[in-house]
């Protein structure tokens, strides 16, 4: 039984806390069953009509992000590795989400797809299709899974009930408003969750940073801690990667985590491109993530700053951290820092905020997955041209099948002490191949649609291999290195297995790949609007982006 079921940790919340915990839950049934009237056809369940403006899009992006695996694993890392953890955010992240803007989102948009794998399906045909549609739908049943196993921990230390009757019971919710509105509910209470989230978090970082003497404590503090003043300093980052060479340990941040995990998922994970495709306008699209991309540099200062804080002031914490024996982990960072330092009331908004992020995540994971099951796989394999009616009743069946798949995987999740390694090990299996498949194919009209299924399963076999490799002993890769390394295995192995069985296979013919491939896409169909509801200076993605990566760099510079 995790450590968060055990009576001793459990968080004393008042009438106070729960009041505010069931208002917080009316308003997001409110406004699943406000969006259901806006649901008429099956691209108004899956992606919301293409009607919503960039500013609503651009914070369900990164709240989708924002999910119990960002909040509990972000903060566990921070109490396990301190400043290096910021690399998730300014390397691992920010540059991905404005490529992502700039760069592949007119392909997405312009395409008029209604998913990722339906863009493999267009530029590799049926096989890309199929695998790509498989293995996404499999990641987000277990991605789903840990956010559920996190919501579900939350309601077991509120109620004491067994964790198997807390997951049942928090899939409920999600389920239900989902179920109701689709993609508008999920995104509209993504907004509203991550104002509950900042509105939670801000208090406990300020509070916590004043019990512990303000910054100037915190870096005395974790100076004297287990893992000492390395913890203070986000390069070389040895103990996250597990490499003892400082030159190996920055080559496995900024390739195998800010180029192909970080590349892989902001541009290729259809649970964020969802977001962005659900604009109104290819402009608002390609600003979503750039909008995004701002808090996303903020988030770490609310989450890893507890998680360092906790590492330090936490007593059962403290002497998890120095070796000795203790009922807790790192993923308890979080929990364990609101049961010290906040009083009631304060309490029951960082409890919703916490269930606001486990929802948004795995509501985020529902809707996507909703998505690429009925589009991609029912409806081009299993059960073909059906009325429209047909695949919109499909919606809430699908939702109901995903949480029962989600309560099966949240076991999983459960044997982990830090929920970010799985996490990185998935991440590495699935979106690392097919990062490579994308970039390769958007930009080289010369692969071939056998290389695009086969590249795809290879490299997810090879980050397989070194992850077994990694489990067995036969390599030593530990913190996170097995995931970076089996992430950089897979790009690579997918583009030399694409490479070599493109030369030897036909390509699709030039005039099919319009759209599709940079070189062959008129310069005007990939470039944004700038009238109407996209003019004005301060809508050019361009300009957006760029201020974004300055303050980026600025921030590497300062906590470097």
């Amino acid at each position: 039984m995790h450590a968060l079921a055990q009576e001793q940790l459990r968080l004393d919340a008042s009438a106070i806390d729960y009041a505010l915990l069931a208002l917080y839950f009316v308003f997001v049934l409110g406004v699943g069953l406000l969006a259901r009237r806006s649901v008429s056809t099956s691209l108004d369940f899956f992606l919301s009509g293409r009607s919503l403006p960039a500013w609503v899009t651009g914070i369900a992006f990164i709240a989708a992000n924002l999910g119990a695996i960002e909040i509990i694993g972000m903060s566990a890392n921070g109490a396990q590795y301190g400043m290096p953890t910021m690399h998730y955010f300014w390397v691992g992240a920010v540059p991905a989400m404005l490529f992502l803007g700039i760069v592949m989102m007119p392909f997405y948009y312009g395409s008029r797809v209604r998913s990722v794998p339906e863009f493999m399906l267009f530029r590799f045909g049926r096989a890309a299709h199929l695998v790509n549609g498989i293995s996404f739908a499999t990641a987000q049943i277990l991605i789903a899974g840990i956010n559920l196993f996190l919501l579900a921990s939350i309601v077991n230390l509120l109620l004491g009930w067994p964790l198997w009757v807390s997951l049942v019971a928090a899939s409920v919710v999600v389920l239900t408003y989902t179920a109701l509105g689709g993609l508008s509910a999920a995104i509209y209470n993504e907004v509203l969750q991550f104002f509950v989230i900042v509105a939670a978090l801000l208090p406990l970082t300020l509070v916590g940073l004043y019990n512990v003497g303000g910054w100037s404590g915190l870096v005395e503090r974790v100076s004297d801690s287990p893992g000492g003043a390395e913890q203070l300093s986000a390069w070389p980052g040895n103990e996250l990667t597990g490499f003892a060479n400082n030159f190996l340990s920055i080559l496995g941040i900024v390739f195998g985590l800010g180029f192909v995990l970080a590349f892989g998922y902001w541009t290729t994970n259809f649970v964020e491109v969802q977001r962005a495709m659900a604009s109104k306008s290819m402009s608002a699209a390609q600003r979503t993530p750039i909008i995004g991309a701002v808090p996303k540099l903020l988030i770490p200062f609310i989450v890893v700053i507890p998680g360092m804080i906790a590492g330090v002031s936490v007593s059962e914490m403290v002497a998890h951290k120095a070796g000795e024996a203790t009922n807790v982990d790192y993923n308890d960072a979080i929990l364990l820092l609101m049961r010290d330092l906040l009083p009631n009331g304060i309490l029951g908004v960082a409890l919703a905020g916490l269930l606001a992020s486990f929802m948004a995540g795995m509501a985020a994971n529902l809707s996507s997955f909703n998505t690429v099951f009925t589009y991609d796989i029912w409806q081009a394999y299993i059960v073909r041209d059906r009325p429209d009616s047909y695949y919109l009743n499909m919606g809430p069946w699908v939702t109901v099948g995903a949480t029962v798949g989600a309560i099966g995987t949240a076991f999983i999740a459960s044997s982990y002490e830090n929920l970010m390694d799985y996490l990185q090990q998935l991440f590495s299996f699935f979106n690392a191949p097919l990062f490579a498949t994308f970039i390769l194919g958007m930009f080289w009209k010369r692969m071939t649609p056998a290389a695009g299924w086969s590249g795809l399963v290879m490299g997810t076999v090879s980050a397989v291999t070194v992850f077994g490799l990694a489990e067995t002993g036969v390599l030593d890769l530990p913190g996170q290195g097995a995931s970076f390394v089996g992430a950089g295995a897979a790009f690579v192995v997918d583009i030399a297995v694409s490479v070599v069985v493109s030369l030897r296979t036909r390509p699709k013919p030039e005039s099919e790949l319009v759209g599709l491939v940079y070189s062959l896409t008129p310069k005007e169909s990939r470039t944004a609007s700038t009238t109407g509801e996209d003019a004005g200076w301060y809508r050019k993605p361009g300009l957006m982006a760029g201020l974004v990566l300055a303050l980026t760099i600025a921030l590497n510079l300062i906590f470097g």
